[in-house]
């Protein structure tokens, strides 16, 4: 299953075929078309290396990934989008953190399997999928053996999510807003949920629906995450339409209610308040109404 069964020698091509995506930066769906390998940055102003923010063993996710010893968590530092609410904006809009070669990002994947973590959950990879698969690469040879969980914001290119295609096993996207001009007004994405949908969709056929063994613990398939927004302003309605009928109705959907103002939140009318019980309570109802039966 997953990277376990590729063969080396595919492997060692699909790195080849994604780093070369870096002279002409197609990574992500930004397409900014800088030369990353000449230390050129784009809107994730990030250049040849990886920066890492922080990493270790993870509590806070879905209970599928954490079990009893937590989800092996590598921050990654910068994003592909810029979320005016963003609550990690230290780490994905400032860039705290340091540059990480791939021998060095291949010794945080075998640690984090040393200490007993379930996973590697890659953190905003988005910008970073040449990065991550020359680490995987070497980590392979050094016996990496745990899950990898692709944890992204949902604006991902399909021609790169192709070369993870038997890599990953988990894919954990966030799609933020059911309307293109919200993401390009709130997140600086262009064509935001045309660009998540067709995303998502590329990663539910490449895995499926997600599976869990006999401990409950996560071993392949789709989790979808949904940030409910104050007034409606993720478009609630759309996004779970979109799953129950083009992806799946057995969709494992996390819909969230956790968001606080944030960042720039602050200064907009809409985003500076929390949301309340009545609003998570519909956005569940949406869920149920649509025809989804995994909502955690």
């Amino acid at each position: 299953m997953g990277y376990r069964d590729l063969s080396f020698e595919e492997l060692s091509r699909r790195v080849k075929k994604a780093v070369e995506l870096l002279s002409d930066c197609a990574v992500c769906a930004q397409e900014c078309h800088v030369n990353r390998l000449k230390g050129e940055r784009g809107f994730c102003r990030t250049g040849r290396y990886a920066v890492v923010s922080s990493w270790g063993p993870h509590f806070g996710e879905e209970e599928v990934l954490v079990g009893t010893n937590g989800s092996g968590t590598i921050f990654f530092a910068y994003c592909n989008m810029a979320c005016r609410f963003c609550q990690n904006c230290e780490i994905s809009y400032y860039g705290e953190g340091k540059e990480y070669t791939p021998h060095e990002l291949a010794d945080i994947m075998m640690e984090l399997q040393q200490i007993g973590c379930h996973n590697i959950n890659l953190v905003s990879p988005s910008h970073l999928v040449p990065q991550i698969l020359e680490a995987l690469e070497i980590a392979v040879q050094k016996g990496l053996k745990i899950p990898l969980v692709y944890n992204t914001g949902g604006y991902d290119s399909v021609q790169t999510l192709r070369l993870l295609d038997g890599i990953i096993d988990i894919y954990m996207p966030d799609i933020k807003f059911g309307d293109d001009e919200t993401g390009r007004i709130y997140a600086s994405a262009p064509g935001y949920f045309t660009v998540a949908k067709l995303a998502v969709k590329e990663m539910h056929r490449q895995v499926g629906d997600l599976v869990v063994d006999e401990s409950g613990l996560a071993v392949r398939g789709l989790i979808v995450r949904h940030l409910v927004l104050p007034e409606d302003l993720a478009r609630t309605e759309e996004v779970m339409k979109f799953l129950a009928e083009e992806i799946s109705p057995n969709t494992f959907v996390n819909i969230m209610d956790q968001y606080c103002p944030a960042h720039k939140a602050h200064n907009d009318p809409v985003l500076s308040r929390r949301i309340t019980s009545r609003e998570y309570s519909q956005a569940l109802k949406i869920a149920r109404a649509a025809g989804l039966k995994r909502i955690y």
